[in-house]
């Protein structure tokens, strides 16, 4: 939010300079961002009046003017502007100016004429980015005058950045009861006068959701001049307060919207077709709104409608149908009090921000539409005329934010601040926030203003007292703690050893957000529906994640953007899962490979990554605890992933977790150049481990035993290695697969298997006797157990 330090001091103006105000401004919790002058400094301008006007004899673009300047005679200006008319005032940069854009301004010969200086626009003035013609001052500005005196261009703007809770501070008004209370100085309130109807018109207001809207009012102004221009006065406030001049109307609307923190709204009273009504969207309603965007509202939504259709999404954006335009003759204004838990993030919902949403999701004082109505209507009639209508309202006082009295205790207040503050001076402090307090046996008892939605609680109006007592002259103690050991299990592996494992496996961590895009969501995991967000940050982010895989994906698909091949990420987190009305929340650790199986090189041939390299990966993990044997493989359909490469990780029985590549047809559809594999585990499942238990080693040689197996080509491997290496568990030390074939010499529908069998006895050496029995033993229970038979 921007203002302009000059109208601000309208208000109130505490003895400190621009930077000792934003300083204390932002000490008071209301942080300023950013001080910059409202317009470069020029030297040499002067109001102008153009008091004759002949056409080039040698240029048909160009006209001769004469501009009396005050002094004896007028000074010969050639010009090109298409404005310039007899009468009007304008600056006039005068032989030996310097315009902010560092041009100074000499005599000079245009197509043959002498020109004695330059009348100028907005633009050269530094006042505005683009304009259509010279800059028109009013007709009672004094001739001679310096333009940058006159525009009061001394000034700078304030950008203020406001926490939510503070939506009072949203307005001129707000800042000046801040640094009224902050300064202990009055406020000079702006007299609003009261206006007196003239018509008797009115139209029927009716609302239907009075929890929703609790108060509406509007007025009927019929009669305006649509001659009229706003004031040069108002356009340069809310230019300096980063607001485009539009038109009369709509610069009223907004100009109330910065002096008072009101938002208001106007509708041409000739297209509107009945009464107002205050009302939910119905199913399948549409509205195009005055940015041309047409949007398909969704129910629940609080319009704005005569009797036709939606005229506006209230206290959002209004609508085109009943927009006032150059041919606009009689108005209806509006001024409402909106519930702010009807309109939080229901702007975000239609991909739209406006002043006026930001207010009300921030909450506006429920008692300001009256006044808000009352100088909208004086300011209108000052710059279009009219006449204007009694005032309309609709009150549901039942629906009214209550405002229950607060107790503030002084020994709660010493005991949180640190500091014992005077009595009178807590009570005088209250008062010069509108608190409004009054004696109680433990301090005081308050009621905060109808402004004020941020104070609830006891600990608010500690708060308050801070702020405007000062921070800075609280006391400072360090803080005592009394420090304990607690337990720590030896059997729990901590995140921190399992995410070091995949670093060292080349592995980078991520860390992204828990809402994720709904399509994406869909895609990755169609069998649960996910917690869809009452009130999203955007579409994009508009439900939580069921797996880590969501955000794993839109990394990819950021780094593929800029031309990465090869990736290996993984991500630590919480999944949130919806079961009959609870929300489970449980760790995963999930990661994701792309790309080639190394970094390239020259000592290595380049490879993609495949399915056994991440699941070697994962074996890396699995082995941490110690009981690397507890898990297994089992090959299963998941949505998401590969029919043919796609495993659930089970431990003990239980499954844990899934590894397998990318469904090709999700590969496809999120335009993924590469095969892309994924993993994700539940944390709890590695976090389990052994307590380590030394045992001694054997002093005796072992014997290393080589076999090749012929085994259906449906067994998996490891069904093969676990049968074998239990079958003689007391003599099988080690037990590795070295080779799998499948082809020439092999019948159809079989494969091969090579695996290495280390044998060795914890007392004696085996004899090679011995060790051709436990060969035997193991070659018939995989015989017996699978079908297995030795390849000759």
């Amino acid at each position: 939010m921007k203002i302009s330090e000059q109208w601000l001091r309208e208000w109130v103006n505490p003895p400190l300079s621009t930077t000792e105000l934003a300083a204390q401004l932002t000490m008071a919790g209301l942080e300023v961002e950013g001080v910059e002058p409202v317009a470069p400094a020029s030297a040499g301008v002067v109001v102008g009046e153009v008091v004759g006007v002949a056409p080039h004899p040698n240029a048909d673009q160009l006209q001769i003017c004469q501009v009396n300047v005050g002094d004896t005679q007028p000074l010969t200006i050639v010009c090109g502007a298409s404005n310039v008319r007899v009468g009007m005032r304008a600056p006039l940069a005068i032989v030996g100016a310097e315009l902010p854009n560092g041009m100074v301004i000499k005599q000079a010969k245009l197509r043959g004429v002498e020109s004695h200086g330059m009348l100028c626009s907005a633009t050269e003035l530094g006042l505005s980015e683009g304009a259509s013609g010279l800059l028109e001052l009013p007709a009672d500005t004094r001739i001679g005058e310096d333009v940058y005196e006159y525009l009061r261009l001394d000034d700078v703007s304030i950008e203020l950045s406001l926490t939510p809770n503070r939506g009072d501070c949203l307005s001129v008004a707000g800042i000046a009861r801040e640094l009224s209370a902050l300064n202990n100085i009055p406020i000079n309130i702006k007299q609003i006068q009261y206006v007196k109807e003239i018509i008797s018109s009115k139209i029927e207001v009716k609302v239907t959701v009075p929890a929703d809207c609790p108060r509406y009012l509007g007025r009927v102004l019929k009669g305006i001049n649509r001659a009229a221009k706003t004031h040069l006065w108002m356009q340069e406030r809310l230019r300096r307060s980063g607001v485009r001049s539009i038109s009369p109307v709509v610069d009223i609307t907004n100009y109330v919207l910065l002096e008072l923190g009101q938002p208001m709204h106007a509708f041409d009273l000739a297209k509107l077709h009945g009464g107002i009504q205050v009302r939910h969207a119905t199913p399948g309603e549409a509205i195009t709104l005055l940015d041309g965007q047409r949007i398909n509202l969704t129910p629940g939504t609080l319009v704005i409608a005569d009797q036709h259709q939606a005229l506006a999404l209230a206290g959002i954006m209004g609508g085109l149908d009943a927009a006032i335009s150059d041919g606009t003759d009689d108005l209806f204004l509006e001024s409402a009090f909106f519930a702010p838990r009807l309109l939080a993030g229901r702007a975000r919902s239609y991909g739209l921000h406006t002043d006026s949403s930001f207010r009300f999701e921030r909450g506006v004082d429920p008692e300001l539409p009256r006044l808000a109505m009352e100088r909208a209507t004086q300011l209108l009639l000052e710059v279009v005329g009219g006449q204007p209508g009694p005032i309309i309202e609709v009150v549901s006082p039942h629906h009214l934010p209550a405002r229950p009295p607060i107790v503030l205790r002084k020994a709660r207040l010493q005991q949180l601040l640190g500091i014992d503050i005077p009595a009178d001076q807590t009570a005088d402090i209250l008062q010069r926030l509108g608190l409004q307090p009054t004696a109680h046996p433990a301090g005081w008892q308050v009621i905060p203003p109808s402004y004020r939605f941020d104070i609830a609680i006891e600990a608010d109006l500690i708060e308050e007292i801070a702020r405007v007592y000062g921070y800075n002259r609280l006391p400072t103690a360090q803080a005592q703690v009394t420090l304990s050991m607690r337990p720590q299990s030896e059997t729990r592996l901590a995140l921190n050893s399992l995410r070091q494992v995949l670093v060292d496996r080349g592995y980078q961590e991520i860390v992204t957000y828990s809402f994720v895009a709904p399509k994406l969501q869909q895609l990755l995991d169609p069998l649960r529906t996910p917690i869809a967000l009452a009130n999203p940050i955007s579409s994009d982010m508009a439900v939580m994640r069921t797996t880590l895989w969501c955000g794993l994906i839109q990394t990819l698909i950021y780094n593929q953007n800029r031309q990465q091949t090869r990736l290996r990420i993984f991500e630590s987190g919480l999944n949130f899962i919806k079961q009959d009305t609870d929300i489970i929340q449980e760790k995963y650790i999930a990661g994701l490979v792309m790309g080639d199986a190394y970094p390239k090189q020259w000592g290595l041939p380049a490879r993609s990554v495949d399915f056994y390299d991440v699941k070697a990966d994962i074996e890396a993990l699995t082995a941490l605890g110690g009981k690397p044997a507890a898990f297994d493989y089992t090959a299963q359909r998941h949505p998401a992933l590969h029919p043919g490469q796609a495993a659930l990780i089970n431990r003990e029985g239980q499954p844990v977790g899934w590894l397998g590549a990318l469904h090709p047809a999700i590969q496809r559809e999120l335009g993924l150049n590469d095969r892309v594999y994924l993993f994700e585990l539940q944390l709890k499942s590695l976090e389990q481990a052994v307590l380590p238990n030394f045992r001694e080693l054997s002093k005796f040689p072992a014997i290393e035993r080589d076999l090749s197996l012929l085994v259906d080509a449906a067994i998996p491997a490891q069904a093969v290695c676990a049968c074998a290496a239990g079958a003689a568990p007391e003599f099988v030390q080690n037990l590795r697969l070295f080779d799998i074939y499948q082809g020439k010499g092999i019948d159809l529908g079989k494969k091969s298997l090579a695996m290495g069998l280390t044998l060795q006895a914890p007392s004696r050496t085996l004899t090679d006797q011995e060790a051709d029995a436990i060969i035997d033993r193991v070659l018939k229970s995989l015989n017996s157990e699978l079908g297995v038979t030795l390849r000759k």
